[in-house]
């Protein structure tokens, strides 16, 4: 009986009471929200190595980019205009290393791919 009416008591006892309850505040500079700025801009301005999986007119294209989307989500795809021709392009690879591994993937199931040399990436 001792112990049923202790465990009673510690049972309203935990109901009723509170955690502590703390708020924090984050005083950052503003230097850091520029830099992060002129970081973004930089990122968007390097040369990147990228795969092109294929090319034709636009329907062809538009075709072979949604393959390329089911076989590959994780790597962004994007249609080109070169004329005459629109070129499925993959990836942004900073690293020749990196790309040259994912290359070999992507060849395995497009065997016409060809890694591109780095070029100024046109978003």
């Amino acid at each position: 009986m001792k112990t049923l009416s202790t465990l009673v008591i510690f049972a309203c006892i935990t109901q009723f009471t509170y955690a502590q309850g703390a708020k924090v505040t984050i005083q950052q500079d503003q230097k850091i929200d520029q830099l992060l700025e002129v970081y973004k801009t930089s990122l968007s301005n390097n040369e990147y190595y990228r795969i092109q999986v294929g090319f034709g007119n636009y329907a062809k294209a538009k075709e072979i980019k949604a393959n390329v989307e089911e076989d590959f989500p994780e790597l962004v795809s994007k249609i080109d205009f070169d004329s005459p021709t629109y070129r499925v392009r993959v990836g942004r690879f900073t690293s020749k290393l990196d790309a040259e591994r994912k290359f070999n993937e992507v060849r395995v199931k497009y065997p016409n791919a060809m890694l591109l040399k780095p070029k100024k990436s046109t978003k």
